[in-house]
């Protein structure tokens, strides 16, 4: 992809998802991931209805009438924004690819944790961390990784969740909120994701198509296993093999749903021909 390409389409995404993170998900984000507590920010005269117990006793001594103390929530937030870049992303059978969607996902997010004035940071991952860029402020940030989003190009197509997630622990020291975007056909990852979740707060966004979860009936079909670059002849005109492949994706989805929970990470379920704002909104407005 050319510069001139790449610039159009990072400033495409800008565009459309800048207006969701400024009207939709600016104040939902905020209500949803609060602060690391309250920090004392002034005094001022005691109005009636105040609780009581905020009323600076000292300054009241020296003025002869109540002040109370006035806290403001200690506000600056890290994101760290994880995304599964293996070959099982270059899929979608419908108007856009897996990644595609997890991009605009991401860079929504990016933008509503940007308007918080919180840093972000991205972790791009394969069987391997495959791009670290550390958390900072500002929107040439915020373009900066949407450009590597869209332009990225792996060393590796397979995936190892359980890898990244023990890098994060390893470079995150302090409390994040972290968003995990992937397929999640993974596995082995149960007890890092329980180590990762008792010290941030992990959401994952699973992004999917719709013609994963069932193989349709279409005869002898070659096949490719994006992941292992494998080339099978598939007869998907027999019913054992289809649930065969269904009970397989199913057990891999079961997988995520179990990990996630059982660690106390939330959990997002976004088909790739369905409104992620719709996914997300309802989300950050139950944990709200």
């Amino acid at each position: 992809m050319d510069t001139k390409e790449l610039l159009k389409k990072v400033r495409k995404i800008e565009i459309k998802t800048r207006r969701l993170s400024d009207h939709i998900f600016g104040g939902e984000y905020h209500s949803t991931f609060k602060g690391r507590g309250m920090t004392f920010s002034e005094v001022r005269q005691y109005q009636f209805g105040d609780d009581v117990r905020s009323i600076d006793w000292n300054v009241t001594a020296r003025y002869n009438e109540p002040f109370v103390k006035v806290f403001e929530e200690e506000r600056e937030l890290t994101m760290m924004l994880m995304v599964d870049v293996s070959g099982s992303e270059l899929f979608g059978t419908q108007e856009q690819f897996k990644n595609e969607v997890v991009t605009e996902i991401a860079a929504t997010l990016a933008f509503s944790a940007t308007q918080n004035n919180d840093k972000i940071g991205l972790i791009l991952f394969s069987d391997k961390v495959e791009l670290f860029i550390p958390p900072k402020k500002g929107r040439s940030h915020v373009l900066r990784i949407i450009r590597e989003l869209i332009e990225f190009n792996p060393e590796s197509k397979q995936t190892n969740l359980a890898e990244a997630l023990k890098f994060l622990s390893n470079v995150m020291k302090k409390k994040a909120i972290v968003f995990v975007l992937s397929d999640f056909i993974a596995d082995d990852y149960h007890q890092t994701m329980k180590i990762v979740s008792g010290k941030h707060d992990v959401t994952g966004i699973r992004v999917y198509d719709k013609r994963e979860e069932q193989i349709p009936n279409l005869g002898m079909v070659q096949m490719q296993d994006e992941e292992t670059g494998e080339l099978m002849l598939v007869n998907t005109s027999s019913k054992k093999v289809r649930r065969n492949y269904g009970k397989f994706y199913q057990e891999k989805v079961d997988y995520y749903k179990d990990a996630f929970t059982k660690s106390g990470a939330g959990t997002i379920d976004c088909r790739v021909d369905e409104s992620y704002v719709k996914k997300l909104l309802g989300y950050f407005k139950r944990r709200g």
